[in-house]
């Protein structure tokens, strides 16, 4: 080492270094190192031997890494969806309880609207399998059905595969015709009906480009005749007015003949109708509507709702319903009852007890879990008039779609503003594009899926379903009179078991289960967590990692930020000299500092060792000379002695 670098390096050693005064990044490191709180750092610069620094340095580097792994998963685990459950147990009032008739119409009152629908679908069967209602089991011919006239088959034709291929045979005209389309879509499991080799579908195509076409087969007969049909008769009723399909349906006093509610007895008066489009007039007991909702003293099947159905088998639609009795759902007063996606069926001929469990949840929102609290943030409009749930959203924002895609409403589902149920004298191009829509949201093509979210505050009654046959034979007798008589004043004739369900819906207890989430992790684990990960591993407290911001960052930042502008007033020093086109003059530089470079921070020398520091070689300073006293040259001869010398001399 020179001499001049052995020199400054005693300096620095000998003079202190404070902190942020640290001309440089790796003098103010030693400085932490040697100051700080945290062992490992000091312990690197204090250590001696190479051994020993480098086993400091490889424990100190990994506890920071262990500091951050475990940090990161801390952060992880706080803003992630583990949450804790608290359950509660307390009374509870009783919910809304909807009964609708499976048939949703009388069939008799219908007669005048589907005669020419029920007509050719009798002709399908006739064709199709060979029988019809009092006649002998023989094929109609294809000369005979056109004789008769098809609108119905002429809008959706009922077709006949053989080994799924796409040569079909018209059951209206026997012809045997070539199926062309881009979109062949089948059921996914196949049946065959009647010979082993046919197929029963029909085909939809689009009425402004023929061929675009979806062929739709089914796992038998049954299921295509019924699909052909719902398709006409949802095209019909759409055209019948409201007010008129109410009275179509069944009133209040058609559909109960018994009620009890808490060991007192119930009317009609206790029970709000509202209209179902496939499903007629229901009715909801406690619909909460007068602003009073009833709740029951205890639990148990004779302190809950007990009702005898009418159910009129006898006045069934052949074609559209093939089951007989009721369905009913439970729900809160603020929920829609969406009878045919969650509805329970009850039986004639049985009584069918439900015994209830009534569990209220809460969830939190984001980050924990992506739910909505209102459905206001949702970007679909609530076409039902309740309270936000995923059903409605999902059914809203296909109806929208309906709308947007197919210029009409299905019939289904509520209307929106502006807008017409479809039928296929207005809009004929409907049942193509009502399937193609269809086919998109199953598949969670339509984007619906992804738009609606789950409620976070949400009710639910789970159910569980007991049957006894109703009424027993030794009861049977007396109780179909009585009840025959009670309802004789209306109908002419003796009621048969068949036409009677018997519902009871009660609590099995008067607990409420409620079930919310909280989060695991709150602000102040989080900090603990940390303080912990921290004191383990580096020994370090809150003022350690203070110490830690205020050196890497703060002081840091200020010495490179003190070199930046150290070199852009030079720039500019320079730039503004070298406009000005003055060179450099030996008299300014004489006139400036001069730092010597070997000392180029700011620690000052001491004055012995300023001393010793070598001269710089470029450029060198004018040094001071030595005093030019004139006492002190010394003669190396006298010319003459002086007298007072003499005088002393002789003395």
């Amino acid at each position: 080492m020179a001499p001049g670098k052995k020199i400054t390096a005693r300096i620095k050693r000998t003079l202190p270094v404070k902190g942020p005064q640290a001309p440089t990044l790796s003098e103010l490191m030693r400085w932490y190192c040697l100051n700080t709180n945290t062992h490992g750092c000091r312990r690197i610069v204090v250590s001696r031997g190479r051994l020993r620094r480098f086993i400091w340095i490889l424990l100190t580097l990994s506890a920071v890494g262990l500091i951050l792994w475990q940090c990161a998963e801390l952060l992880m685990n706080y803003y992630s969806a583990s949450v804790s459950v608290t359950v509660q147990f307390q009374k509870l009032p009783f919910p809304a309880v909807t009964i609708c008739n499976i048939n949703p119409y009388k069939y008799s009152s219908m007669k005048d609207y589907l005669s020419e629908l029920d007509k050719e679908t009798k002709k399908a069967l006739e064709t199709f399998y060979g029988f019809s209602e009092g006649k002998s089991k023989v094929r109609r011919s294809a000369d005979e059905w056109n004789s008769t006239g098809s609108d119905f088959f002429k809008q959706i034709p009922l077709l006949k595969f053989e080994d799924l291929s796409k040569t079909a045979t018209d059951l209206r005209s026997g012809q045997k015709r070539k199926i062309e389309g881009s979109v062949f879509h089948k059921d996914s499991s196949i049946v065959n009906s009647g010979d082993s080799n046919d197929i029963i579908g029909f085909q939809l195509c689009d009425a402004n480009n023929s061929s675009e076409c979806a062929l739709y087969t089914f796992s038998s007969g049954v299921n295509a005749i019924q699909e052909w049909y719902k398709l006409h008769y949802m095209n019909i009723m759409a055209q019948i007015p409201l007010e008129t399909k109410e009275k179509l349906s069944y009133s209040a006093d058609d559909l109960l003949l018994t009620c009890f509610f808490d060991g007192l007895s119930c009317d009609k008066r206790h029970f709000t109708r509202f209209h179902h489009p496939l499903h007629g007039n229901c009715y909801t007991f406690n619909s909460g509507e007068n602003g009073t909702i009833l709740s029951t003293s205890t639990g148990g099947s004779e302190y809950g709702l007990q009702v005898v159905l009418y159910i009129d088998e006898a006045d069934y639609n052949p074609f559209l319903v093939t089951s007989t009795g009721a369905k009913i759902i439970v729900h809160d007063q603020n929920e829609y009852p969406f009878i045919e996606d969650i509805g329970t069926e009850i039986e004639t001929a049985a009584a069918t007890s439900i015994g209830m469990h009534f569990t209220r949840s809460r969830k939190l929102s984001k980050p924990y879990s992506d739910c909505t609290e209102t459905g206001a943030d949702i970007p679909v409009e609530n076409l039902y008039n309740k309270s936000y749930s995923l059903q409605i959203c999902l059914h809203s924002c296909f109806q929208k779609a309906m709308v947007d895609s197919c210029g009409c409403a299905q019939y289904a589902q509520p209307l929106p503003a502006g807008a017409e149920y479809c039928n296929y004298k207005k809009n004929p191009n409907w049942m193509y594009c009502y399937y193609r829509l269809h086919e998109k949201f199953v598949k969670e093509q339509l984007g619906c899926q992804q738009i609606c979210k789950d409620a976070c505050s949400f009710k639910e009654w789970a159910l569980t379903t007991s049957i006894a046959q109703w009424p027993s034979t030794v009861s049977e007798d007396w109780m179909l009179r009585v009840l025959s008589w009670d309802k004789g004043q209306k109908i002419n004739k003796k009621l048969n078991k068949t036409d009677l369900a018997n519902l009871m819906v009660f609590y099995k207890d008067l607990n409420e289960r409620f079930i919310s989430e909280n989060p695991a992790n709150t602000l102040v684990i989080l900090l603990s967590n940390f303080g912990g990960q921290l004191g383990l591993w580096m020994s370090c407290s809150v003022v350690c990692v203070i110490e830690i911001v205020e050196v890497f960052f703060i002081d840091s930042l200020s010495i490179v930020m003190r070199r930046q502008w150290q070199k852009a007033k030079k720039w500019w020093n320079d730039r503004k000299r070298d406009q000005l086109g003055k060179p450099p003059q030996a008299s300014d530089l004489e006139r400036q500092g001069h730092d010597n470079p070997v000392c180029i921070d700011e620690d000052l020398p001491t004055f012995n060792t300023a001393l010793r520091l070598p001269l710089p070689q470029d450029n060198p300073l004018p040094r001071t000379p030595p005093p030019n006293y004139s006492t002190l040259r010394l003669e190396t001869a006298f010319t003459e002695q002086l007298p007072d010398t003499l005088e002393v001399g002789q003395h």
